[in-house]
């Protein structure tokens, strides 16, 4: 599939949500760690990231929570990092092409660092 709109809808950061965590559920590395935690509540899972990703890149206001108390407890290496924003840049680049989608791709980074940085992982 050749990407040819850029993200502009709730519907567009679905579409980019459940096609990600689609490569997250099957990824050897990072599926043991998301299942161990998230266990049968995928559909909630899901779209609480929907309102999490609308939320940065459409301004929609739908998560208004503190996202790094859920993620700082995980058992996290920089290698998770690494494949994370491997699989989300991938997903973004096979569906959309624009300056939303850049900037899905430039705040992933933002918050991989953050959450490495509070974790105290250093870039190998």
């Amino acid at each position: 599939m050749n990407a040819t709109k850029d993200i502009q809808t709730e519907e567009d950061v679905t579409i980019l949500i459940h096609q990600f965590y689609t490569k997250v559920r099957q990824d050897k590395l990072l599926a043991p760690i998301f299942n161990s935690i998230i266990k049968g509540s995928w559909d909630k899972h899901l779209q609480t990231m929907v309102d999490f990703w609308s939320t940065i890149l459409l301004y929609t206001k739908k998560y208004l929570k503190d996202p790094m108390s859920k993620h700082l407890p995980l058992p996290l290496e920089q290698k998770h990092f690494v494949q994370w924003l491997c699989l989300f840049e991938q997903t973004i680049d096979e569906l959309f092409v624009g300056e939303v989608a850049n900037t899905a791709k430039k705040r992933a980074n933002a918050i991989a660092l953050l959450m490495k940085h509070i974790k105290g992982i250093k870039n190998e």
